[in-house]
């Protein structure tokens, strides 16, 4: 299971990269693996503010959908345009090309209450 360290991470298996006051999300290598292939990424519109925990879209794949989830609170700012021609970026690439949303986060305590890879990965294994 790849965890790149400079990401923080969430229990409901989104990653989120902090860059300034901007986080990009996405979901993790564990969670793309369990989904299986990714035909088709739907998130709420641009401009909308969502709080922490919060359902902010979600992922369909062969065989499923699964609810994705705002793992800070905060304004989203960018969708990933290339998800719509090609969302199985998220099964190749979850950690770079396949992120989800670019968010402009509210709360810097948020960020700190987030797992790094060790604690997800504990989350992960049980």
């Amino acid at each position: 299971m790849n965890l790149p360290e400079e990401l923080k991470y969430s229990k409901e298996h989104q990653w989120a990269r902090i860059d300034g006051d901007i986080a990009y999300v996405g979901i993790t290598d564990f969670a793309q693996s369990q989904l299986g292939d990714i035909v088709y990424v739907d998130v709420e519109k641009v401009d909308e503010v969502v709080a922490k925990d919060e359902e902010f879209g979600s992922i369909e794949a062969v065989k499923t959908v699964s609810d994705v989830f705002m793992p800070l609170s905060g304004e989203i700012i960018e969708l990933n345009e290339k998800l719509d021609d090609d969302p199985e970026l998220i099964n190749t690439d979850p950690y770079g090309e396949g992120w989800i949303i670019k968010v402009k986060y509210s709360d810097i305590s948020e960020v700190e209450d987030l797992l790094d890879a060790k604690g997800y990965q504990e989350v992960v294994e049980g």
